[in-house]
C-alpha cells in the first residue's frame, strides 16, 4: 500500500486498511479538509485520523451498543471508549507538532469591571 497519499495515511493510524474500509475516501478527505490539509500540515493527517476514530466510537456506541448471549458478548463502550483514547493520543502528537500551538498560553485582559463568578452582587437603594 502506498502511504504517501494523505488518505492512506489516516487509514494507517486508524488501523482501516481491511476490505472494505469502515470510512470511505471522500469522509476522510472531508475530514483532511476540516483539519487543513490543503496547507500540507503533517499534523491535518493526525486530528483527521483522530476524526475518523471518533466517527467510528459513536458509530460502535450506536449500532453495537452491549449485548450478551449464551455463546457472544459485544461490548460497544468499551471499544468506543478504546478509540476515544486512542484519537485524544493522537491529537495530543499532532498538538506537539503544531508550530502555531507553540505549547503555551497567552493571557488576554477581559478589560475592568467585570465581575468574577466569587464576587459578591451588592446594590443599593
Amino acid at each position: 500500500m502506498d502511504y504517501e497519499t494523505p488518505i492512506r495515511q489516516v487509514r494507517a493510524l486508524t488501523a482501516d486498511m481491511g476490505t472494505p474500509h469502515l470510512i470511505d475516501n471522500s469522509t476522510l478527505q472531508v475530514y483532511l479538509e476540516l483539519q487543513g490539509w490543503e496547507d500540507g500540515a503533517r499534523w491535518a493527517v493526525l486530528r483527521a485520523a483522530a476524526d475518523a476514530l471518533e466517527a467510528v466510537a459513536v458509530s460502535e456506541v450506536l449500532v453495537a451498543k452491549k449485548i450478551r448471549t449464551q455463546d457472544l458478548s459485544t461490548d460497544g463502550p468499551a471499544v468506543a471508549e478504546a478509540l476515544r483514547k486512542q484519537a485524544l493520543t493522537l491529537r495530543a502528537r499532532a498538538d506537539d507538532e503544531d508550530p502555531d500551538l507553540e505549547g503555551g498560553f497567552e493571557i488576554i485582559d477581559t478589560g475592568a469591571g467585570i465581575r468574577h463568578e466569587a464576587e459578591e452582587w451588592r446594590v443599593g437603594f
